[in-house]
This record gives structure tokens, C-alpha cells and sequence, in this order.
């Protein structure tokens, strides 16, 4: 009479086959998801490029945009000033025609405020 002993060494076999080729099955479904991590990290590293090219891109255009402006804001203000030193320029002239010894005094007093202020 065969005892369990006798009986188990010819089942053993036959289920760690079964065991390795689940091991394998399950092995080779591990792969796949490896393989389709690294697919869709790749995937979303080209997305954030992308996004951030053109993230850089707009910022990019609005820095052009807003320096185009405080360029075009700079000439006006400069055109302003050359027009009021103009304006005073030429009332200035209009003073001094029309009250040329008061101009004289004046220009006399200022150098002398002036000289005084160097000497210290």
C-alpha cells in the first residue's frame, strides 16, 4: 500500500509548475505595467514641456508688450518736458526783451548767491 509520502513527491512537481508559470504570468503582468509607467511618465514629461514652452512663450510676449509700451510712454513723457522747457524758454526771452535791466539784476544777484555758496 502506497502511503501519502509516496504520493506527494509526484504532486509536488506538478504544482510548483503551476506556481512557477503563475510566478511568470505574474512577473510578465508587472513588466507591462513597468513598461506602461515609463509610457506615461514620458508622456507627461512631454506634456510639462510643452505647457511650460508655452508658458514661456506668453511671458515672453507680454514682457515685449508691456517694454513696448513704457517705451512709448517714456518718448511722450520726454516730449512733454522739451515742450515745457520750451514754453519756459521762450518766456524767459519774452521777460528778458521786455524788461532787460530787471533780467540784469536778477542774473547779477543770482551769481552773486551762487558765489557766495561756493566759497563755503
Amino acid at each position: 500500500m502506497a502511503t501519502t509520502s509516496d504520493l506527494a513527491p509526484e504532486r509536488k512537481p506538478a504544482a510548483a509548475r503551476a506556481s512557477r508559470a503563475s510566478a511568470k504570468v505574474r512577473e510578465a503582468q508587472l513588466e507591462d505595467q513597468v513598461s506602461q509607467l515609463q509610457s506615461d511618465l514620458k508622456a507627461i514629461a512631454a506634456t510639462l514641456a510643452r505647457l511650460s514652452n508655452d508658458k514661456v512663450n506668453e511671458v515672453k510676449a507680454v514682457a515685449k508688450s508691456e517694454a513696448s509700451h513704457l517705451q512709448r510712454q517714456a518718448e511722450h513723457v520726454v516730449e512733454d518736458v522739451q515742450e515745457k522747457a520750451s514754453d519756459i524758454e521762450q518766456q524767459l526771452k519774452a521777460t528778458i526783451r521786455e524788461k532787460p535791466l530787471t533780467a540784469v539784476a536778477s542774473a547779477i544777484g543770482i551769481g552773486f548767491v551762487l558765489a557766495l555758496l561756493s566759497r563755503h
